[in-house]
């Protein structure tokens, strides 16, 4: 038991550095994202901004339905980091847990806080990169979805 027990320890330990990096490349596409949003909103602000959606149906003649495809897909991304980076924050907190309390065992002061510091760090990181992609998704499905009923009203005008 001993045996299975170190293979599942050596096992998540290999865990963490992708997790980390995950979860710093989660942040970055959520700043990029925000930066990009913050642009599109000062575009919209001075009326001047673009229209995705209603490019993309002149240029293809596609469909509302093909159209809700499109909207899917430019928030795909937006979605899925908000939705995983919190559980990989949780991952990451929870890996370095063990060496911890471990440490904690052996009355071994410093080691706890690296462990802790680790844990905290990431689990922090990936709540504001979920944070960031949450509210940029939730906005920027508003703009899109109220342009694709612009387009589906003039469609029906027609």
């Amino acid at each position: 038991m001993l045996a299975l027990e170190a293979t599942l320890y050596d096992a998540s330990r290999l865990f963490l550095v992708p997790v980390i990096l995950l979860i710093l490349a989660s942040l970055a596409y959520a700043l990029i994202s925000l930066g990009r949003f913050a642009l599109e909103a000062a575009a919209r602000a001075s009326g001047r901004a673009s229209q995705p959606l209603t490019a993309h149906s002149k240029r293809s003649g596609c469909t509302s339905e093909d159209l809700e495809l499109v909207v899917m897909r430019r928030l795909e991304w937006l979605r899925i980091v908000s939705r995983s980076a919190p559980m990989l924050g949780l991952v990451a907190t929870m890996i370095p847990m063990g060496p911890a309390l471990l440490a904690l065992g052996s009355n071994d002061a410093g080691e706890v806080g690296r462990n802790l510091v680790v844990a905290f760090s990431s689990v922090i990181i990936a709540l504001i990169a979920a944070s960031i992609s949450f509210f940029v998704y939730t906005i920027r499905r508003r703009w899109l979805l109220e342009e694709l009923r612009a387009i589906e009203s003039a469609q029906g005008a027609e």
